[in-house]
């Protein structure tokens, strides 16, 4: 249990990271961050396993290049449900997913 609060809280400050890095991603505070936390775990476990079945098509023919594609609309999805948490275009949008999900990888080794 105190692992899991831990990546969480440690997966807050990475989105804190990303929006510092990446123009045109902006949090408000901390709360907020945690809030998009809660958001994006949502997102993944329900909204994203859907879409990867529909584009499975087109992701074969990309290569699996299209899953980018799919985590940036999820990301701005998050940005427009999520307040205090916006994403401004779908290029920030990509290069925000891409971040967090290196982050996530060393977020999960803890």
């Amino acid at each position: 249990m105190l692992n899991m609060i831990l990546r969480w809280i440690v997966f807050a400050l990475a989105i804190i990271f990303v929006a510092w890095i990446i123009p045109g991603i902006s949090v408000d505070n901390f709360l907020s961050a945690m809030l998009v936390c809660i958001v994006l775990a949502l997102i993944n476990a329900f909204i994203k396993p859907l879409l990867q079945i529909i584009s499975l098509p087109i992701n074969i023919l990309t290569l699996g290049l299209f899953t980018l594609v799919i985590n940036a609309l999820l990301m701005m999805f998050a940005g427009y449900i999520t307040p205090g948490f916006e994403v401004e275009g779908f290029v920030s949008a990509l290069l925000g997913s891409i971040l967090l999900s290196l982050l996530s990888i060393g977020i999960n080794k803890i």
